[in-house]
């Protein structure tokens, strides 16, 4: 369907590392192995944002990336290097926090339905005015609107003035005015345009629209045609009214070029047969890193929960109350919306039907043909969870299942954000039975990926989706690949933890001891890390939990003791040298499923991707911390030293990590004949199930899970792994092995991982 990457770097270009300090490194990534940069979005975005998905004009580069002088640039250094582009688009939605930033909405707000830009959005315009959340929560907020140069100014917002409105005091003006300004409170539950999510600085676009699509894509498709990108991955599909639609046009347009969607899977779901490569990784993330995790843990995990929290709560229940409470008040707006489709039954009815459904919908979304069987899912455990809803539900599912209906239109776009609002940005912060498995596209529910599990999936995932990415480390990830490598120790451990993190919380306890528990994982997980790194973790994930504190109504008291918390455990000696002590016990495990999960990534069928910074130990949380600046020219010094011989060991800086990464990646981009198939390679022996190796067509990988159990059971003793080749070598020691049985106490001596390919390939890339 297109040209594929080998693999992909993934590179955060932002206001302070714009689109010159990223034309910088195409030596040091050409170097590393990769083949294409994959970069954050280039388009122009609210002034001063650090992340590129709040677009405010699709018509050109980022003035603060360095505008299009500077794009053009970056495609000659990457052509220069040898290496390809990947583009990061947001169809979406737009930008709207700043209105004078965005000359669409600008012109929406000053015109209203006559705008040559109102059917840009999907706003309701039958509700009246569009309403617009900025003002403060008091009753006088309006006196603080002013008229400035034409406008109308609050506080630093300003908004334009309809042709001929202009006469009178400001708050005239302002109810003359297209739009209203209404309490910053309001907007989740009376807004009259869809949002992203919850977020109402992001707007809905119609991109459905030929013509909106047109006017949204024309740049990026002008690069796409000029050859000057490679591969283009969509934003959030999930909350178009037409994914399908939306991605068989965009895939006409750019015909031959590597297409990705981030697209969230639940467990055992499969992508729709769109005309996409894949995914942005997530399925692979959840398979790859649960690997590490030993699911006979699972009990005593549970049992702990149950101790420290003061009560026994399932996942299933605990989701379906966050996505009811996401339903019903983050995105009550949408839910109003959704209801006034359904005018013949009562409207408050409408509404808890429709919000059951979407609790319980099993998946972010349906679509042809499992659709229908989610939606009977949650259909039938809607009755059972209310059942004094029964004639509501069965009258709504009817119009559901219709697909000429608004409602079946625009219910899929609600129960994505449910699941999104109501599990990754609220649940995964209430369940902290295990954190290493509350990561986005994960299942906390299922404890662990046995070796039998990976391999169907990797098989399969080469025959079906073999271009599809994936990725251990993003932008959206809840921790980093190499804290959740270390809290996977835990799983080894359970009888240690529960005692160890049992006194800490008895020695500084937390009113919220859900929340307590989720700290002390982060802590353990990523120690050392600087203090005000901790701190600005803690009260993002308190108030994401929304239990004790939240971000609308944020708890001083509670909030205080938190950061106290955090205080004591930098500022008591004893407590702080325990945490130290159990961290540094736990970090050479951790190394090695750091290394284990890494190879893993690389070597699978996809197109492995490789984030900012993560070729090294890396311990970044959730956003924004996971956006920090990266010291390129540490990695670029490091990597000069292993092409000079070093050979580091596992422990320390990292280099055993860029190792890893670097030989990897250039054996996939130098001899992708090695990499044309997938099959298990079976061990022998008493450690047999601690070694997890795979043929990729003449590349062979090999790793180590469980190296705590492995250790006290003696190691690896007599075990050994058949080769499908008679010689070989391992391109992280340089050792070559004959025979077709290697004894893993050998393959692995120096690293808990090793790369095996035919020794003749390996001199002929050389």
């Amino acid at each position: 369907m297109s040209d594929t990457p080998r693999s992909t770097y993934r590179i955060q270009v932002r206001p302070g590392f714009d689109l010159d300090a990223t034309a910088e490194l195409a030596g040091y990534l050409a170097a590393l192995g990769v083949t294409h940069l994959y970069t954050a979005p280039l388009l122009t975005a609210t002034p001063g944002s650090t992340h590129g998905y709040d677009v405010v004009d699709h018509r050109a580069v980022n003035p603060q990336l360095g505008g299009e002088a500077a794009r053009a640039r970056l495609v000659r250094a990457l052509r220069a290097a040898g290496l390809g582009l990947v583009v990061d688009i947001v169809p979406n939605h737009a930008g709207v926090a700043r209105p004078e930033a965005n000359p669409a909405w600008w012109d929406v707000l000053r015109r209203g339905r006559d705008s040559a830009y109102a059917r840009w959005f999907d706003i309701d315009w039958d509700r009246g005015r569009l309403l617009l959340p900025v003002l403060a929560d008091t009753a006088d907020a309006l006196d603080d609107l002013k008229l400035v140069d034409g406008e109308l100014r609050y506080h630093e917002h300003r908004f334009p003035v309809a042709d001929g409105t202009g006469d009178g005091t400001p708050r005239q003006v302002h109810d003359r005015q297209h739009y209203e300004l209404v309490n910053w409170r309001r907007g989740d539950a009376e807004l009259t345009y869809r949002r992203f999510f919850a977020v109402s600085d992001l707007a809905g676009l119609r991109v459905e629209d030929p013509e909106v699509f047109d006017a949204t894509h024309a740049e990026i498709l002008r690069w796409v045609d000029a050859g000057e990108v490679d591969g283009i991955r969509v934003d959030h599909p999930d909350g178009l009214r037409d994914p399908a639609g939306y991605l068989a046009r965009l895939r006409a347009a750019a015909p031959q070029r590597w297409l990705v969607v981030e697209k969230i899977l639940e467990y055992g779901e499969d992508l729709p047969d769109w005309p996409v490569d894949g995914t942005t990784g997530y399925d692979a993330l959840a398979a790859v890193s649960g690997l590490f995790v030993d699911p006979d843990a699972e009990p005593e995990f549970t049992t702990l929960d149950g101790r420290l929290t003061g009560r026994h709560t399932s996942w299933a229940d605990l989701t379906h109350a966050t996505k009811l409470e996401a339903a019903t008040r983050l995105l009550g707006a949408e839910l109003t919306r959704l209801a006034a489709l359904v005018p013949e039954l009562p409207g408050e009815q409408v509404r808890a039907a429709l919000a059951e459904l979407a609790a319980c919908f099993p998946v972010y979304r349906g679509y042809p043909p499992e659709g229908a069987r989610h939606l009977a899912a949650a259909r039938s455990e809607a009755g059972r969870r209310r059942p004094d809803l029964t004639g509501v539900l069965d009258a709504v599912t009817a119009r559901l299942r219709d697909p000429g209906h608004e409602l079946a239109a625009r219910f899929p776009q609600l129960t994505g954000a449910v699941m999104a609002k109501g599990v990754e940005d609220t649940a995964y912060y209430r369940w902290s039975r295990f954190v290493a498995l509350n990561e986005v596209g994960g299942s906390p529910a299922h404890f662990g990926v046995p070796p039998a599990e990976l391999h169907r999936f990797a098989a399969t995932r080469h025959v079906r989706w073999p271009a599809s990415m994936t990725a251990l480390s993003t932008h959206d990830t809840k921790r980093g690949e190499d804290v959740r490598a270390r809290l996977a120790v835990l799983s080894e451990l359970p009888g240690r933890w529960a005692e160890r993190v049992a006194d800490w919380m008895s020695r500084a306890p937390l009113a919220d001891p859900a929340l307590a528990h989720l700290l002390w994982q982060t802590a353990v997980g990523a120690w050392p890390i600087e203090r005000e790194r901790l701190h600005g973790y803690a009260e993002k994930a308190a108030r994401e939990a929304s239990v004790t504190t939240s971000w609308a109504d944020p708890d001083a008291a509670f909030e205080h003791e938190l950061h106290a918390l955090v205080d004591r455990m930098y500022d008591d000696p004893e407590l702080h040298a325990q945490i130290t002590a159990f961290a540094a016990e736990i970090t050479p495990p951790g190394w090695s499923n750091a290394l284990g999960q890494k190879l893993v990534q690389l070597a699978m069928p996809g197109v492995p991707d490789v984030y900012q910074g993560t070729e090294l130990w890396e311990n970044s949380l959730v956003d924004p911390d996971n956006r920090r600046p990266v010291d390129f020219a540490v990695r670029r010094d490091m990597l000069a030293r292993l092409d000079a011989g070093w050979r580091p060991a596992v422990a320390g800086d990292g280099a055993a990590k860029l190792l890893v990464v670097s030989r990897t990646l250039r054996l996939r981009r130098d001899r992708p004949d090695l990499f044309g198939g997938y099959r298990r390679v079976p061990s022998r022996g008493p450690a047999a199930a601690h070694a997890v190796a795979f043929d990729r067509g003449g590349a062979v990988a090999v790793t180590t899970r469980l190296p705590l159990r492995l250790a006290r059971s003696g190691g690896w003793r007599d075990t050994t792994v058949s080769l499908p080749v008679h010689q070989c070598t391992d391109l992280f020691t340089g050792r070559v092995y004959s025979g077709s049985e290697l004894l893993l106490d050998d393959l692995l001596s120096t690293y808990p991982v090793a790369l095996l390919a035919p020794t003749d390939s390996v001199e002929a890339a050389a």
